[in-house]
């Protein structure tokens, strides 16, 4: 019960943000929105599947790029349709790597998944005719719901109707994988995270479910990947870039992977703290390593344990 009044206070601040004024801290909030779709799908390789894959941003690198596509070449505008091609696309790309990878646990999986974002990102650099190569491809501003809001500077449409939008799409994303992680695949999903051979003695087949869980993990990381590109108006090859998908990991590690909803806490603090602390000094990396070090160290289940502690106290 307290935990669903927390969650309720949660979104009822966030939607609360474009109201106060500070319309800075509402475009911070964009990429918090799109990174926690995208940590939803990791999670579930992860926390649930236990299976950490270091090359998640090659399916928001296929969002973003089918997002800029879809409305640069083929004048395509509709936000929905670029959510649902982007879930297709990625899927569609997910079926022979999710085929090979989860063929492997461990540090072979982890690798092969890096192996596979950094040919990705390979195609995007060099195809330049297709892909506009290190320039990016830009992204049109695409309409909401059939609604244009052509009245609205580009500040304004982003802290109004898309922040919101980012919200609404933020929310069933969550309450999706919610569904998913409490259905019988996540039961089974989680049983092979225990113990495969135990699991697969009882029944289960444990490499077709650890394919289900990458598919769906790549769905929910291009759809984050569509809502991240939008509000920069570019998509660009760093989106499949290995520090990127290193960048997921942190957050992952940062909220904590053993709760479901530690992933979204650690983009939350992720984004903010990196944006308070590039404004001090440019070696936040370090910073950051120092942080993540001590998070480890200290709160091996990540911030998110200090919340489920008061809350249970």
């Amino acid at each position: 019960m307290i935990g669903a009044l927390l969650l309720a206070a949660a979104v009822t601040a966030a939607a609360a943000v474009p109201l106060t004024g500070r319309e800075y801290y509402a475009t911070l909030m964009l990429p918090f929105f799109a990174y926690s779709v995208a940590l939803l799908g990791l999670n579930l390789l992860f926390g649930t599947t236990g299976l950490l894959s270091f090359g998640h941003a090659l399916f928001v690198a296929v969002g973003g790029y089918t997002a800029a596509y879809l409305g640069s070449a083929l004048r395509m505008r509709s936000l929905e349709a670029m959510l649902v091609v982007a879930a297709v696309t990625a899927a569609l790309v997910a079926v022979p790597v999710g085929w090979l990878c989860v063929r492997y646990v461990r540090i072979y999986f982890g690798m092969l998944t890096l192996a596979f974002g950094m040919l990705f990102y390979s195609f995007l650099y060099k195809f330049y005719g297709l892909t506009g190569g290190d320039e990016g491809m830009p992204v049109a501003r695409p309409t909401l719901l059939g609604q244009s809001f052509g009245d609205l500077d580009k500040t304004g449409y982003l802290v109004g109707p898309y922040y919101y939008y980012s919200l609404a799409v933020c929310v069933v994303a969550a309450l999706s994988m919610w569904r998913i992680v409490r259905s019988p695949l996540g039961l089974s999903l989680r049983a092979i995270r225990e113990n495969a051979d135990k699991a697969e003695y009882v029944g289960v087949r444990v490499r077709r479910y650890r394919f289900y869980a990458f598919v769906i993990a790549a769905v929910f990381g291009a759809a984050g990947g569509v809502l991240l590109v939008v509000p920069t108006g570019l998509a660009s090859p760093t989106l499949a870039y290995w520090t990127h998908s290193g960048n997921l990991v942190f957050m992952l590690l940062l909220g904590g992977f053993s709760h479901f909803f530690g992933p979204v806490l650690g983009a939350f603090v992720f984004i903010f703290l990196q944006d308070q602390v590039m404004s001090v000094t440019e070696y936040w990396r370090f910073v950051f390593g120092v942080v993540l070090a001590a998070v480890v160290i200290f709160l091996p289940h990540g911030l998110m344990s200090l919340v489920t502690r008061r809350v249970d106290a």
